[in-house]
């Protein structure tokens, strides 16, 4: 006995030394697993990113030639934007990058790209069977501990609308201007919001039996608190001692560090893991638009400061109340990552605490995952898949992303050259 605690002694000294040594710098770490054709075609995407005249054009121009399925753009679209941030058209074609990144002990957070159902409740079906199709996938691998959900490729985007206005009209806790908010819709909108719950019901069993944890993306804030109020449910069923299900926070919402403590109050009083992915967020150009063209005040943070001090103090809190919660601190941030790391280090805990995981997108930031990796860190790629015209949408908010988000491209772009300069190729 006394050995195997001196075993486990040394091995937690062993992963202090290594989080101690982490450098976002080190590109031979971060690239080891592109050859140099994808290490170039990376190179031209990130250049090409950083010409904001070329981004604009193509977020215009890409869903209209995919909507009238224009000769030559899907080869385009699959040979460049398409490789680089997407594991491929289907599961057997995404299993490949998967296995890939395993090779370097980097797990993988897998995302069927449909937001929304075309079709009505049939496309919220056939979505639903997807998500079990690759939650029963992810349980055969030994590197995919994690699937993401957007609750609208299950539910009626207005009808989460309609939900969330009526929730906001409502006095109280997030539960309880829910349960009012559902118990004044119509019989026919009680019946469809009933199947929406079923759907996420049945996701979630299958995920519970299979032992693949759910990350409930986030989504625009006027339906974000039905979404809300569904996944502190989905908590409070699957979450018994164990974690299952996580909701999102965009803590680029300067409200959200208050709901996380909130929701930190309502899992100790009815006695449930917090599950909680941490993001800055997706929606930021829309969420202000909305806000000044409707007249009501911004739901997001004055100042990229302020987004920061709420990340950081939210990852802090969730470290500090980790018998309770369960993170993926989820960021491309480096100084937020390595805060990650130093919490850890500080309270003696392994880098690869299980209630602790830290996620990039696949085709961004391998700077720090691999070097995270290297370090002995529970760390994924978020790696989306589907067919072409699902994926546009996440495509361009990729593009637009790095277009928009100050020094990304140039910092992807100096990581790649470096390591293109190391190799020299």
């Amino acid at each position: 006995m006394r050995f195997l605690k001196d075993c486990l002694s040394l091995n937690i000294f062993h992963f202090m030394d290594k989080l101690a040594s982490i450098s976002f710098d080190n590109t031979e770490c971060a690239f080891a697993y592109k050859k140099d054709k994808a290490l170039k075609r990376a190179h031209f995407l990130f250049s090409s990113m950083g010409k904001p005249w070329l981004i604009n054009l193509g977020l215009k121009l890409t869903p209209v030639a995919i909507k009238w399925n224009l000769p030559f753009t899907k080869p385009i679209i699959r040979s460049t934007i398409f490789a680089q941030f997407v594991g491929g058209e289907t599961l057997q074609e995404t299993a490949s990058v998967a296995k890939i990144l395993g090779e370097y002990n980097v797990q993988v957070i897998l995302d069927y790209g449909v937001e929304g159902g075309g079709d009505g409740e049939p496309g919220f079906e056939h979505s639903t069977k997807q998500f079990i199709g690759v939650i029963e996938y992810a349980a055969t691998q030994p590197n995919i501990p994690f699937m993401s959900v957007k609750v609208t490729g299950l539910a009626r985007f207005g009808l989460l609308e309609k939900i969330d206005a009526m929730m906001h009209q409502e006095d109280g806790s997030l539960m309880k201007r829910y349960i009012k908010a559902v118990h004044t819709l119509d019989h026919a909108e009680k019946e469809e919001w009933h199947n929406v719950r079923l759907r996420l019901l049945h996701i979630c069993e299958t995920a519970a039996a299979k032992k693949v944890a759910v990350l409930i993306d986030a989504e625009e804030t006027w339906i974000q608190d039905p979404v809300d109020a569904l996944t502190m449910l989905m908590m409070d069923t699957f979450n018994k001692g164990r974690v299952i299900i996580y909701n999102t926070l965009q803590l680029y919402r300067h409200d959200r560090l208050a709901f996380l403590k909130d929701s930190y109050e309502a899992s100790v009083e009815r006695d449930f893991v917090l599950g909680i992915k941490l993001v800055r967020g997706a929606y930021m150009e829309k969420e202000r638009e909305r806000a000044v063209t409707m007249g009501y005040p911004s739901p997001i943070q004055p100042d990229k400061k302020s987004c920061d001090r709420d990340y950081d103090a939210a990852v802090t809190f969730c470290i500090d109340h980790l018998d309770k919660i369960a993170v993926v601190v989820a960021s491309h941030n480096e100084n937020s990552n390595l805060l990650t790391t130093e919490l850890l280090k500080q309270k003696n805990l392994s880098p690869d605490h299980p209630h602790v995981h830290l996620s990039q997108l696949y085709g961004m930031s391998d700077n720090i995952t691999f070097n995270l990796a290297n370090a002995g860190c529970s760390v994924s790629k978020y790696l989306p898949f589907g067919p072409i015209k699902d994926v546009v949408p996440y495509l361009m908010r990729r593009a637009q992303e790095n277009s928009s988000v100050a020094g990304q491209t140039g910092r992807e772009l100096g990581l790649i050259e470096k390591e293109i300069k190391r190799r020299r190729i």
